[in-house]
């Protein structure tokens, strides 16, 4: 009787304590850290894998972004998409490709950033997402803006993707490769040519030229898109019956670009060249329903494009947790 009695007092009293318990517990629960989640997010082509890396985004003023539209008009297709009115956020997204015997990267990001900056998150992503610089076996650029080649070099100014070949677009290295085309290109793009010259030299001896509708690795087609730059280009990948293409910057943001194709921005080189190849690269996707991924899409960054009306609409794949 006299242990019965120590054994409910014993169980009273853990009872009595156990709220104290709870309560110190959870008031030292750590608070939850103030950054996003890692990145990185893959889907399947037939027996290929990608993946997209974020790369960080940029606010720029929204007003002159549209060149041939009054900013109220733009404003309001921002609106309707829950976009803010009174800046352009554009974010930055690399598609990578295993086919299972090359590790490929569309562009090469933005590159080493300021401390601070937006920008510049493709490495910390690629290690998440257990990607390795020394891996990739080929660098396919769509075209030589800043946002796209700084990337190529590291920290150091040696090249980031040391083991790679660079592959380019027979067009775009011509214009941009040859400093007589200087004075006869937009003045805000004057600089693409010193940058691009730059960035590209560390891999002098391993670059190889692709013109339109070329064989770039099996599974991998380049696809003419010029306008934004001179010899601006897309890339089709297929294996079996499964296909995608990345559509690198034939639009900007396709909440804006894709909804409006007419709408002529800052970025392009050939305004009218860069609407005509937005509407015929976009028809081609929304046709044969072909799943695509885009440099300035919102993260993911995939999905599918629907004729609506004279434009497009952006359809974002559905996420799944399995590949």
């Amino acid at each position: 009787m006299i242990a019965f009695q120590r054994r409910l007092l014993i169980a009273s009293t853990a009872m009595l304590a156990a709220p104290a318990f709870v309560r110190t517990t959870s008031a030292q629960t750590a608070p939850a850290p103030q950054a996003q989640a890692p990145g990185f997010y893959r889907f399947k082509v037939g027996s290929f894998t990608v993946t997209t890396v974020h790369d960080g985004f940029v606010s720029r003023p929204l007003e002159g972004f549209v060149r041939n539209a009054p900013l109220t008009e733009v404003q309001g297709v921002l609106r309707d998409a829950f976009l803010p009115t009174d800046r352009m956020v554009i974010p930055y997204t690399v598609t990578f490709l295993d086919t299972g015997r090359d590790l490929v990267v569309f562009d090469s990001g933005n590159g080493v950033t300021p401390a601070g900056a937006t920008i510049g998150r493709m490495l910390t992503n690629m290690q998440a997402a257990g990607i390795d610089p020394a891996k990739v076996t080929r660098v396919v650029m769509s075209h030589f803006h800043g946002d796209h080649v700084n990337g190529l070099l590291n920290a150091e100014g040696a090249a980031a993707f040391p083991n790679a070949e660079v592959i380019v677009p027979e067009a775009e290295i011509a214009w941009w490769g040859d400093a007589t085309n200087e004075t006869r290109s937009p003045e805000g793009q004057r600089a693409n040519f010193a940058n691009s010259a730059r960035r590209l030299a560390p891999y002098a001896a391993r670059m190889r030229r692709v013109g339109p509708d070329s064989e770039v690795i099996p599974g991998v087609r380049s696809v003419a898109a010029y306008g934004h730059t001179p010899g601006h280009s897309c890339y089709h990948i297929a294996d079996g019956a499964e296909q995608m293409m990345f559509v690198a910057d034939t639009t900007n943001r396709p909440e804006l670009l894709a909804r409006r194709p007419e709408f002529h921005i800052i970025f392009d080189f050939d305004a009218a060249a860069a609407e005509a190849t937005r509407r015929r690269i976009y028809d081609r996707v929304a046709t044969d329903r072909i799943r695509i991924t885009g440099y300035h899409f919102p993260f993911p960054a995939n999905g599918y494009l629907a004729k609506e009306g004279s434009g497009y609409r952006f359809v974002a794949a559905d996420w799944s947790s399995a590949l």
